[in-house]
């Protein structure tokens, strides 16, 4: 198809659609000085045009501006189009409001600066590499020092390994988490093969169960050393917190019989617990070193970032 033909046709279907809407609004302005109330103009309106008809929200519209005295049923003529050049000049005006508010709003910098919509999408996507971003929450902002303390932590972490290449392996680290008796499937999990013309399967909103019982684990590059779940109503204080240490010393004593044997083995650990004066006698009386962990850090605690969500995914659903 050659463009003027192209061109030609576009032209009639805009036409016809500015027809179209010419007509509907003759029928509701004459249905308004019949004296029908909006409700009857609109199923009057609906009955004659059926799917071709104005939405309600217009026929109202139309209606009130026709009960207000209204008597063109042409649209208001608009102010015109911004404009939508793009140019260098206009890229750092955009450049410079984003830099001075990085939450400004497209509506706000298309009112500052005066051109589209559709241009301002393209120099914040196009021309200065930008997207919005929502801001991550995370457990606590650092401090500048707790930021230094961290990294002096990981650099330990990584000297000891490169210096020593069983330092993994004599590692047994633990944490506590939460795990309900009933966790809802995630969208993922949910999820299923379908053709196109299928219908979307549908889910009932469920919340997790208010049944929780706190697990504590501790594992090692071999597999699962210990775990243990807290009694109902439990406080996961320092006297219970020594309670799972006696058995995790026991637990090394029978499934890892060379690290105790050659009293190698490593603790690491993360709660307000764990650094209380009485875990820190048990330690000391029973030569248990512990490898440091800096506060706030999940990044750098393996329970956090790798074994509890493998445990909770399939748990979740149970």
């Amino acid at each position: 198809m050659s463009e003027s033909v192209y061109a030609a046709r576009v032209a009639l279907l805009f036409s016809a659609k500015i027809t179209e809407r010419l007509e509907h609004r003759y029928c509701i302005k004459f249905c308004q000085k019949l004296g029908d109330s909006q409700v009857e103009t609109i199923q009057k309106i609906q009955q004659v045009f059926s799917d071709d008809a104005m939405g309600i929200t217009q026929i109202k519209e139309w209606y009130n501006r026709f009960k207000d005295g209204r008597m063109s049923v042409e649209s208001d003529t608009r102010s015109g189009r911004p404009s939508t050049s793009r140019n260098d000049e206009l890229i750092d005006q955009v450049r410079t409001l984003v830099v001075q508010d990085h939450r400004v709003t497209v509506r706000e910098l298309v009112e500052e600066v005066g051109i589209s919509t559709g241009s301002v999408h393209s120099i914040l996507t196009g021309d200065l590499a930008m997207r919005r971003v929502s801001a991550k929450f995370v457990p606590k902002l650092l401090t500048m020092e707790q930021k230094q303390f961290h990294l002096e932590v990981s650099q330990d972490m990584l000297d000891y390994a490169n210096s020593d290449p069983e330092f993994l392996n004599i590692v047994i680290t633990g944490d506590e988490s939460w795990v309900y008796g009933y966790n809802p499937e995630t969208k993922a999990q949910a999820s299923q093969w379908q053709h196109s013309t299928s219908l979307r399967p549908k889910k009932a909103r469920q919340v997790r169960s208010n049944i929780k019982v706190m697990l504590t684990v501790f594992f090692d590059s071999h597999g699962v050393v210990h775990h243990q779940y807290a009694p109902q109503g439990q406080n996961i204080n320092k006297e219970y917190y020594l309670e799972v240490l006696c058995r995790l010393r026991d637990a090394v004593w029978r499934k890892r019989p060379d690290l105790w044997a050659r009293g190698t083995w490593q603790l690491h650990h993360n709660a307000p617990a764990h650094s209380s004066q009485l875990i820190q006698t048990f330690l000391a009386k029973h030569n248990i070193p512990v490898v440091r962990q800096a506060p706030y850090s999940p990044d750098v605690a393996p329970c956090d970032f790798w074994l509890f969500p493998h445990l909770k995914t399939q748990l979740k659903g149970t």
